[in-house]
């Protein structure tokens, strides 16, 4: 059973053709990402600079190409879903989407921090991003797909929404 569908997305009214994707796959990832996070402030700062590069790649997959297409959701698409029990919710893909885009925009930040030297801003970059994580994994509350509908909310109305481009 694929965690996509071509249906409509009836979640979001004006919206026919959105991807939808199963809701469990990106608090799957969630907690995947929250593990690397982890690692990334529990090592020295030459082996953070490489996870921290590999989480940002990682995230511009999400974020770039649909969460779909990550590594992490063909992790949970062959190993984690076909053991589920449940039917499983379907969620438009495009907030978690938007929520990979928040993920690299603290990754690079952080990425930026450990290459250039300044480690703290390595670090609470990171620290960020971890919490975030940590709160889709444990407690599915996505912090970026929350700023996704904010962001939509506000600018709906106004000439089209600039999120459904």
């Amino acid at each position: 059973m694929p965690t996509t569908s071509t249906e409509p997305h009836t979640g979001v009214p004006g919206d026919a053709g959105a991807t939808s994707i199963d809701a469990r796959g990106p608090q799957f990832t969630a907690a995947v990402t929250a593990v690397v996070l982890v690692a990334v402030l529990a090592t020295p700062t030459p082996v953070a600079t490489i996870l921290i590069a590999v989480q940002a790649l990682l995230f511009a997959i999400g974020a770039l190409r649909g969460v779909q297409h990550t590594p992490t959701a063909w992790a949970f698409r062959t190993w984690v879903r076909p053991r589920l029990t449940g039917v499983a919710e379907l969620e438009d893909a495009r907030p978690p989407r938007f929520a990979q885009l928040v993920g690299l925009a603290f990754a690079l930040v952080a990425l930026a921090g450990f290459t250039t030297g300044l480690t703290l801003l390595g670090l609470v970059a990171t620290g960020f991003a971890l919490v975030a994580a940590l709160l889709n994994a444990v407690f599915r509350f996505c912090l970026g797909c929350e700023m996704y509908l904010l962001l939509d909310r506000a600018t709906r109305g106004r000439a089209g929404s600039v999120l459904r481009a």
